[in-house]
This record gives structure tokens, sequence and C-alpha cells, in this order.
């Protein structure tokens, strides 16, 4: 077993583990580390805990320490930068002509690297753009070409369902989402009602599958079937697996029937 603890750098991001060197942390903590990229400012959020070295990459890095007010400030100072950087970026693309989009700018804590996030239709030669920007920032200089999902997930935005992105609020990562995702929750296959705005397949479709599982082992009317009602009879047009209801056309009309109901005069329908 090792002794870990939990750290974020971006809201819904990616957690990594570190080592917590023996300080006394908690869920909320700030604190300074060293990554491939140089050291960070993080969050922690999960608490020292001891897991499974199977978990863990090694070598683990220890938390070098808990940040400090001063800390904070810099922190601070680096997002005023980096909005400063953005707009020197842009020029700089714009005077090359280059056929791409800055999405995001981000500084290491120490600013011992810059990374420049960007979305393009195929791949740019930024090299002379690279120079360009070194010359004026004096440090290392990253570019990094992103997905549409990334862009989403970096903006952020409102939902269809009138809601954050979920991918900018608490997913940490992308998983795939297929089409038989949303057939198999009775959702319209109009690409317009299961895309968000990044025009990928909704993140949602996936964890909600996940949810609806349990659902699909219960024996339920089948679409299409002919059933008799307290109504009368009719024939079953769809399932709401989440209600656990059924939309019955009857002579009258159609109506929302428990599944219950259908199930106890029709057997399994």
């Amino acid at each position: 077993m090792a002794r870990v603890v939990g750290v974020r750098f971006k809201r819904a991001g990616k957690i990594y583990y570190f080592d917590p060197a023996g300080l006394p942390l908690a869920a909320g903590d700030h604190v300074i580390v060293e990554t491939a990229r140089g050291l960070e400012y993080g969050e922690v959020i999960i608490a020292p805990r001891e897991v499974e070295e199977s978990e863990i990459v090694a070598p683990l890095k220890p938390v070098l320490r808990q940040a400090t007010p001063q800390d904070e400030a810099k922190v601070l100072e680096n997002r005023s930068r980096e909005k400063e950087a953005f707009k020197i970026c842009e020029q700089k693309i714009a005077a090359h002509e280059l056929p791409m989009k800055l999405v995001n700018v981000e500084f290491t804590f120490d600013v011992s690297k810059i990374i420049f996030y960007f979305t393009a239709d195929g791949r740019i030669d930024f090299r002379e753009l690279v120079r360009d920007l070194a010359a004026v920032f004096r440090t290392r200089i990253e570019l990094r070409q992103i997905g549409v999902r990334d862009e989403a997930k970096m903006l952020g935005g409102i939902g269809c369902c009138g809601r954050p992105l979920c991918c900018a609020s608490f997913l940490g990562d992308f998983e795939p989402v297929s089409i038989r995702m949303a057939k198999s929750q009775n959702l319209s296959l109009n690409p317009t009602k299961i895309s968000g705005i990044c025009g990928r397949l909704m993140c949602c479709l996936k964890y909600e599958n996940d949810a609806y599982a349990p659902c699909r082992k219960i024996a339920a009317p089948t679409v299409g079937a002919a059933v008799v009602t307290s109504e009368g009879e009719g024939r079953v047009l769809s399932v709401n697996q989440g209600k656990r209801t059924a939309i019955v056309a009857l002579e009258k009309g159609e109506m929302e029937l428990p599944w219950d109901d259908l199930l106890e005069k029709n057997g399994d329908s």
C-alpha cells in the first residue's frame, strides 16, 4: 500500500496522485507540486489515503508545500498575464496568416513554460510563430492542437438542457460515446438533438446509459405489442424506462400508463 493525495490542476480536470510527504493536507487545500511541466499550483481533491501500489505510476512525486498567500498572489498574476499573452498570440497568428484558432493560454506556476492551445482543420507549420512568441516571452513555448471536445471543456458554456456543460463542470475524462447509447434510451437519432455544442455526441449519453442499465433488466412492455388496460385495448407506442411507464394508443387517444398495470393484465407483453 502507498499513501497518496489526489491533486487537480484545472476545474473538472484529471486527478493526479502525489506523495503527501507527511503534510497535514485536507480536501480543498491548495498545494505546490512538481510535474513534468514544472512547478504547478493545484487543489487537493482527495485527502491523504492508502491505495494499492498498482493504482499509482511510479515514481510518486512529493507535494512540495502548502500554498502560501504569496503563491496565491502569483497565481492571480499569472492569470492576468495569460490574458495579455492571448492577445499577443492572436496578433502573431494574424501576422503569419495561419489558419488556426487560439482557444486558451496557460502559464505554469513558475512560468517555465507557456502553453498555447489551438484548433485547426489540419496540421499547421507554426515554427515561425513559436520563434516570435519565444522572443516576446523569453521562456519555453508549447503550441498544442486540441479537438472540439477539448475546446468546449476549456471554454465552457450552457448545454441544450440549460445547465453548464458536463465536461467543463465535473467530467474529468472524455469517454467513448456511441449512437447505440442513444438508441437504448429511446432518444431521437436526429444529430441536432443528441449532439453537444462541440458537435459530438453528448457526454451524458454515456453516464445516463449506465444509470438506465438496471432498468433494462426489468421486464417491460414491448413496443408495438397489443395490450389490455383499464382504459380498454390498445397498442404500446413507447416505453419510459426511468418512470416505468408506457405510452399506449387507445381508441380515445394516447395515454401514459404504469408498467405494473400492463404487466399485471397481460403478463410479459
